[in-house]
């Protein structure tokens, strides 16, 4: 029984699974931040190729 109560004091104060959490939630964020930019420019990219591909079939 005491050795339950060590494991658990021991485990209650390890701080690293805890540290991996937040780098994962920082990583989670980072990656919706940079798809939400990419949909954003995406449709202004997009209708500049085909800006440019029109262009060049005109004159080819």
């Amino acid at each position: 029984m005491i050795a339950i109560r060590t494991y658990l004091r021991r485990l209650g104060a390890d701080t690293r699974g805890a540290t991996a959490i937040e780098y994962g939630l920082i990583a989670a964020l980072i990656s919706v931040a940079t798809i939400g930019a990419m949909q954003g420019l995406g449709g202004g990219v997009g209708g500049k190729w085909g800006t440019l591909l029109s262009t060049m079939s005109n004159y080819m």
